[in-house]
C-alpha cells in the first residue's frame, strides 16, 4: 500500500498538535517524531529524501509547517532550536489555523514579489537566489566524496574528538564495520566500532540491527554515522532494551561536530565597531 506523504499545509495541525502534546514546547526531533508516530509513516517513507539535500521529505515538508504555524503567529523558536506555543497558539482551532494561513501566504506571496521586483530594479537577484544553507552545501560535498575518503574523514573526526588507536577495517566479510578506535574516559577505556554510511535520506533499523549484529563477540560500543538522518524505528533500535546501544550521528550533528573541530568548515566573526562619543567630552 502506497503511503502519500502530506503536504506542508495538511501537516501543520498535526506539527502543533505535537509541540500541545510534548508540554508547550519541543525540538524539532521531538515534534518530528511525535508527528510521524501519529500519521503512521512507514519506514520506506520516512527514508524518502528531499532533493540533494540532507533532510527527508517529511522533515523538509514539516520544517514549511513550521515556518507557516510562525507566520500566523501560533509558535516561536528559540535560538537554541525550541519551538513553543503562545497564546494564539494554546487556543486556536484547527479551522482557525487553516484560515489564519490562508490570510497569512497571501501576504507573504504579495511580499516576496515586492522584494524580487526591487532586487530585479537594483540588481540583488541573484544574491538571494545564491542564499543556502551551510549544512545543506556541506552534505551536498560529503556525498560527493568516495566512500574510502568519507571513512578517513570519520577516522579524523574520531581522533578530534579524543579516540586513539583509530584504524579502518572497512572490507569484504567485516558485516558493515568501518573502523575501530579506543576512546580513554578517565582511567577507563574501552574501543568502539563506528561505520560511516554516506546516505541520502533516511538510515532505517535494519542498518541499526546489521551493524550490532557484526559487532557480536567484538565488542559492546558502536557508533553509527550517516550524512542523512534515522527513521524514528531506527532510533528506537539503536537503544532498544537488551541490546547494546548504538549512538547515532545524523547529518545535521555531523556538520556540528566538523564545525566544532574546524573540519572542512570555519566561522568567521564579524568586528562591529562602535564609538563612544561622550569618550571625547572630557579631553
Amino acid at each position: 500500500m502506497t503511503v502519500e506523504i502530506p503536504q506542508y499545509h495538511e501537516l501543520m495541525w498535526p506539527a502543533l498538535e505535537a509541540i500541545r502534546a510534548l508540554g508547550g514546547s519541543a525540538t524539532i526531533q521531538e515534534m518530528d517524531e511525535w508527528v510521524i508516530e501519529k500519521e503512521h509513516f512507514p519506514e520506506e517513507v520516512q527514508a524518502i529524501p528531499h532533493g540533494d539535500g540532507r533532510q527527508t521529505e517529511i522533515e523538509y515538508r514539516l520544517a514549511w509547517a513550521r515556518t507557516h504555524l510562525k507566520g500566523i503567529v501560533a509558535i516561536v523558536n528559540s535560538k537554541r532550536g525550541v519551538w513553543a506555543l503562545t497564546d494564539r497558539g494554546r487556543t486556536i482551532s484547527e479551522q482557525e489555523v487553516r484560515a489564519d494561513t490562508r490570510a497569512w501566504r497571501a501576504q507573504f506571496i504579495r511580499r516576496h514579489n515586492e522584494r524580487v521586483r526591487a532586487d530585479e530594479e537594483t540588481g540583488e537577484i541573484e544574491e538571494h537566489a545564491n542564499d543556502e544553507d551551510w549544512r545543506d552545501r556541506l552534505i551536498r560535498r560529503l556525498l560527493n566524496l568516495e566512500p574510502a575518503a568519507f571513512e578517513r574523514l570519520c577516522q579524523r573526526l574520531l581522533r578530534e574528538a579524543g579516540f586513539v588507536n583509530v584504524t579502518i577495517t572497512g572490507r569484504s566479510g567485516d558485516g558493515g564495520i568501518d573502523g575501530v578506535g579506543v576512546y580513554r574516559l578517565s582511567l577507563v577505556s574501552f574501543p568502539t566500532y563506528f561505520q560511516a554510511k554516506r546516505y541520502k535520506g533516511s538510515v532505517a533499523a535494519n542498518v541499526v540491527r546489521d551493524f550490532r549484529g557484526a559487532m557480536a563477540g567484538r565488542g559492546d560500543k558502536g557508533l553509527l554515522v550517516t550524512t542523512g538522518s534515522f527513521t524514528r524505528d531506527a532510533i528506537a533500535e539503536s537503544s532498544r532494551d537488551g541490546a547494546p546501544p548504538i549512538e547515532l550521528i545524523d547529518g545535521d550533528r555531523l556538520s556540528d561536530l566538523l564545525k566544532e573541530f574546524s573540519l572542512g568548515v570555519s566561522t568567521h566573526m564579524v568586528e562591529e565597531v562602535e564609538v563612544h562619543e561622550a569618550f571625547f567630552d572630557d579631553i
